[in-house]
């Protein structure tokens, strides 16, 4: 029987099966709490902007977002986004969704800590981003009542989130922080490492090659 929390329904279809079984075995107890939270979270501000999302994909992108932060999914030489996108794009083609959505669903997912573009795309896509900012952020958070917040916090808890969190974004960049130039993720290695050396956008225009 479906599950329905805070008003939302969470998909029970066996492709979301098979997607809340994934990311259980890769994920920890904190990643995964948040990516429900996630999809809670941007559910309900989707439908409160009268926005229609497929529930099933917009389900994939929310539990897929941060795969690519588990040892089972990370890479070395990518952005922790890109790997879960990867990841679920294989996994939807796999379960015969088709090109264009999982296209949508990587989009979600690799954008989903780029600020306000992904809000400009489809449904799926600013519905991953609402959640992310929601649950990370807290941004527009009086947007939920305090009702269905506790409904979702009571189902998916948030113990000492904040901290935990962070260091789980430490911890899957740590090792390739190349690939933070350019993100906010530059902020979390900084916050961790006082001899990360942060890229600075201006001097390489300054010193690249160009004669003029």
């Amino acid at each position: 029987m479906p599950e329905t929390i805070a008003g939302i329904t969470v998909p029970d279809s066996p492709l979301a099966r098979e997607t809340t079984e994934l990311v259980r075995k890769a994920a920890d107890e904190n990643l995964f709490h948040h990516s429900r939270r996630v999809f809670l979270f941007g559910m309900l501000k989707s439908a409160a902007r009268g926005i229609e999302v497929d529930p099933e994909l917009a389900y994939v992108g929310a539990m897929f977002h941060d795969l690519g932060l588990t040892d089972e999914y990370r890479t070395r030489d990518q952005r922790f986004e890109i790997d879960g996108a990867a990841a679920a794009q294989a996994f939807l083609r796999d379960h015969g969704r088709s090109a264009e959505e999982a296209r949508t669903v990587w989009l979600a997912i690799a954008l989903h800590t780029t600020p306000e573009i992904p809000l400009h795309l489809e449904p799926e896509v600013a519905m991953v981003t609402l959640g992310v900012e929601t649950d990370v952020l807290g941004l527009d958070l009086d947007q939920i009542s305090e009702e269905h917040r506790a409904e979702v916090v009571a189902a998916h808890p948030r113990p000492d989130f904040k901290n935990r969190i962070l260091r789980a974004f430490y911890d899957g960049m740590a090792d390739r922080p190349e690939t933070t130039f350019g993100t906010m993720n530059d902020d979390v290695l900084a916050h961790f490492d006082p001899d990360f050396h942060r890229e600075d956008f201006v001097r390489i225009i300054q010193g690249n090659a160009w004669p003029e």
